[in-house]
């Protein structure tokens, strides 16, 4: 067996965009708020044709906010279709029409922990649940933190939300202990753990990189 020292090592591996031929897609429905839910029939190169549901979404950001001392700062929130209160990154939807990806991240970062930070990149892309949805979350790291001098008014499941502040090692090993299931907390925080003790954070791209998965 040959050894390829490029492929044992990950150089050139990344997803491939393709889009198989749909014949026909209507929508089944449709919540006004959030999602909707698309049917299409697919043509694929081999085989029969099929059908597949797709729950559209917006996509998301999130951010990992750490602190000088390698904490993070989280938010414990209600989350009613699983029945916990989860500890996540500050993080929501892409829902302002035209807004830039990392002020999407800004605007979470402050509504949810009145903070605010002056270093940006770029943790982790990824889709959640690639056989359902075409929802897409883009997490970054942010630190330099400040406090925001402009407060915002919280509602319904962040009504009660409260802040905590979090050792990035202890954050990691409740993770791998399955204790905090939250998976921008999860991909975040590992990324963030494996950059640290790694290449460095100078190494992330930068916070105003391409998103192939948005921009198309």
């Amino acid at each position: 067996m040959t050894d390829h020292p490029e492929l044992r090592f990950g150089a050139g591996l990344a997803d491939q965009p393709e889009h198989w031929p749909v014949s026909s897609s209507e929508v089944v429905h449709e919540t006004g708020r959030v999602i909707s839910v698309r049917r299409d029939t697919i043509d694929p190169p081999v085989g029969e044709a099929f059908v597949r549901d797709v729950v559209v979404h917006p996509g998301a950001v999130g951010v990992v906010a750490l602190d000088d001392n390698n904490r993070m700062l989280l938010v414990r929130q209600y989350r009613h279709p699983v029945g916990y209160k989860l500890l996540e990154p500050p993080a929501g939807l892409l829902d302002v029409q035209g807004e830039q990806y990392r002020l999407g991240a800004e605007r979470e970062l402050w509504e949810e922990t009145a903070t605010k930070a002056a270093d940006w990149r770029i943790l982790v892309d990824a889709f959640t649940s690639p056989g359902l949805t075409n929802e897409a979350v883009r997490i970054f790291l942010a630190r330099d933190l400040s406090p925001a001098n402009e407060s915002f008014e919280r509602l319904h499941e962040e009504a009660d939300m409260e802040t905590v502040w979090a050792p990035l090692i202890d954050v990691v090993g409740a993770v791998l202990a399955g204790q905090l299931q939250n998976p921008i907390l999860v991909m975040g925080s590992l990324a963030t753990w494996t950059a640290l003790n790694g290449p460095g954070f100078d190494t992330l791209r930068p916070a105003d990189s391409p998103w192939p998965a948005k921009d198309r």
